[in-house]
């Protein structure tokens, strides 16, 4: 994406040897862990290689910490909408260990303002990854991330990440004004949106998420979860 730091700071984006991941794992347990947490940027964009030279996505490297003996709980985080696949969403009713939980920023509910991202994906492609997880596993808790600000955002762009907060009912969202990054595109885009205005849009953003939030969870009242 234009406006990240991450491969100026560390480096092109590689995996893990899937040996390796489960080595540790096996470590964690013995010390009694009983959640495992995997983390990429992007998680899963993972594709390692085991020691028969066989390719593991997110998918199969889940499956295959599931099986180890002691793994009570499985997390990951953080994905990007145009990594996402099938066996991932399949994954969730198939394997009892994986939490049901699912962090897929998008940044933006505005199309034009993805393309500006160059996030690789439309509020329709993300919208149908929603419902597929919510069809395998309803009581999904959804996480998300927003830009707001972005250069050339205007408040009908901005209008459209509200509805689609008001859509998706997020459960957990992170979300911040546009800050320049030195060495990345984005730091040079034309059409600033001014500061002020930024923080306006963020506040009303971060009051919706918020007031969902809770809604969610009040729902949640007499549950044993």
């Amino acid at each position: 994406c234009p406006y990240c730091v991450v491969p100026f700071t560390r480096g092109r984006e590689w995996s893990r040897p899937v040996e390796e991941i489960l080595d540790e794992v096996t470590g964690l347990v013995d010390k009694g862990a009983i959640e495992i947490e995997l983390l990429g940027q992007n998680v899963n964009a993972y594709r390692g290689l085991d020691n028969e030279g066989v390719g593991h996505d997110l998918a199969l490297l889940i499956r295959q910490v599931s099986l180890i003996s002691g793994v009570k709980r499985i997390r990951f985080v953080t994905s990007h909408p145009a990594d996402m696949n099938e066996d991932l969403v399949t994954a969730f009713s198939e394997v009892p260990e994986l939490s049901p939980y699912m962090h897929l920023p998008i940044q933006s509910g505005s199309d034009s303002i993805l393309a500006a991202m160059e996030r690789g994906h439309t509020v329709s492609e993300y919208l149908t990854w929603i419902d597929r997880l919510r069809t395998v596993c309803p009581d999904i808790a959804l996480a998300s991330d927003f830009i707001v600000g972005f250069p050339g955002e205007t408040e009908a762009n901005f209008q459209e990440t509200l509805n689609l907060v008001e859509q998706v009912r997020y459960d957990h969202a992170y979300s911040f004004v546009f800050s320049a990054r030195p060495g990345t595109t984005a730091a040079d885009m034309k059409n600033p949106v001014p500061r002020e205005v930024a923080e306006a849009r963020l506040a009303r953003l971060q009051e919706r998420i918020n007031t969902i939030q809770y809604e969610q969870n009040q729902s949640r009242i007499g549950r044993v979860e």
